[in-house]
């Protein structure tokens, strides 16, 4: 029998506990049980930690902009955003695999959470590239991809949780986050030749040219300045999302918690008196929808905050910590086996449950080699990004595999493309801090 010390007992107890599918709050919870017993704390302790780990102001902003993403979703702004693009892109190359990604950019703006981008904007998107001559898989992945970007692009309820456990401003990792998620779109559209060139050049001739063709119906037989000014006119409230969210924030009106109350009345108000579809129905369904997804972020919160206190008491961090800064004297080495680590972790967890098991072990790290935790907090968040759409357990890739009736495995097939030039904007990233700083610098 292995003689380990408490703490890394209970490491080792967690990934059992998921090895045999019992769901992540629970196996957070139980293998800190465990531990306190083995230490010896009463387990009287456990609901005053509990109540401190989620009695945070900052958590409110996880429910209400997982609320607001379902609202938009449900009254039409995905749809009229999708259009628009549609219009503006025209003959472009890439045609809708360049709406796809803009759209999934936008949208990262208003949802916060990957597999809800996913399931909003997803079916509008790879039904579009499918008539636009892409094929099914490549589309379904490129929604993967660019929905796990709302976890980079602001507000992101990923760097919202970083924000707290590292004590951090959510505001400045809001503005740090806006050009390296640019990046990575761009990335992504450079991914699109990938897509199979003849296939889709023989379906564009097909039918008779590019996106033209696919002209939304209300604007079919309009010029093209006319189909733009109608498709901006009906997209504009979605379009001002990011602008009154990210623009408040910015300006000092209101703080990133406020933001995601401000964003829910907003897309209360644009369903119920701009575009008039937000019905008790669609409204309820929404409610049900954000509710169900908020309790399983907030289950997770909760019993991570236990299981972090013990690898606190226990002194992982520091066991653990000075581990890997005896493994090498450059900065770079232990820079590239962190990010190794989140981005084998991400293949297994979700990005919730990996920061709060990691972040304790690498801040330390951070803050003794002197780097910007900002920064870090970027480069973590495009990295668990790359882990909602890698197998076996990318989240994305089971929500797309649900709304395309595809097997997971063959989407997969189609996001490596796309994940081996998310890699690429991770090195860039990473190796280059001025990236995150250019925003903040500029707003300073």
């Amino acid at each position: 029998m292995l003689d380990l010390d408490p703490g890394t007992a209970m490491v080792v107890l967690f990934f059992v506990l998921l090895a045999i599918r019992v769901p992540v709050a629970f196996a957070l919870g139980l293998s800190s049980l465990y531990a306190m017993w083995q230490i010896g704390f009463g387990l009287d302790l456990v609901g005053d930690l509990l109540a401190s780990g989620i009695a945070k102001f900052s958590l409110l902003a996880i429910p209400f902009f997982i609320l607001a993403g379902a609202l938009m979703g449900t009254v039409g702004i995905a749809e009229r955003m999708i259009r628009f693009f549609r219009v503006l892109v025209g003959d472009l190359p890439g045609g809708m695999g360049v709406v796809g990604t803009v759209v999934c950019l936008f949208w990262g703006a208003v949802s916060g959470s990957g597999p809800a981008s996913v399931a909003a904007i997803g079916p509008l998107i790879i039904r579009g590239m499918e008539e636009d001559g892409y094929p099914r898989p490549f589309a379904a992945a490129l929604v993967c991809t660019g929905a796990a970007l709302s976890i980079v692009i602001p507000p992101s309820i990923g760097l919202v949780i970083y924000g707290v456990i590292a004590e951090t401003s959510i505001a400045e990792l809001f503005i740090a986050a806006i050009i390296p998620g640019l990046v990575m779109g761009v990335l992504m559209i450079a991914t699109l030749p990938f897509a199979g060139k003849a296939r889709h050049a023989a379906a564009m001739a097909a039918s008779g040219g590019g996106l033209a063709a696919l002209a939304p119906k209300p604007y079919a037989g309009l010029s093209y300045p006319a189909r733009l000014g109608r498709a901006f006119v009906d997209a504009f409230w979605g379009l001002l999302t990011p602008v009154v969210i990210l623009g408040g924030i910015y300006a000092g009106v209101f703080t990133p918690t406020e933001a995601a109350i401000v964003a829910t009345v907003y897309a209360l108000f644009v369903g119920l008196f701009i575009y008039r579809s937000l019905t008790v129905r669609t409204l309820y369904s929404a409610l049900v929808e954000a509710s169900a997804s908020s309790a399983v972020v907030m289950l997770v919160v909760t019993f991570a905050s236990l299981f972090g206190w013990v690898v606190t008491v226990d002194d992982l961090v520091g066991k653990y910590s000075g581990a890997l800064l005896s493994m090498s004297d450059n900065q770079w080495v232990i820079l590239a086996v962190i990010m190794v680590v989140v981005l084998i972790a991400g293949m297994f967890m979700d990005a919730i449950t990996i920061m709060f098991i990691a972040l304790p072990i690498f801040l330390p790290v951070v803050r003794e080699l002197g780097w910007d935790p900002v920064w870090f907090g970027v480069a973590l968040m495009v990295n668990l990004a790359i882990g909602l759409f890698t197998p076996p357990v990318g989240i994305n890739l089971f929500v797309a595999a649900n709304i395309t009736r595809m097997s997971l495995e063959k989407i997969a097939l189609g996001a490596i493309p796309f994940l081996i030039t998310s890699l690429v904007g991770l090195a860039i990233i990473a190796a280059f801090p001025e990236i995150s700083h250019l925003l903040l610098e500029f707003m300073r």
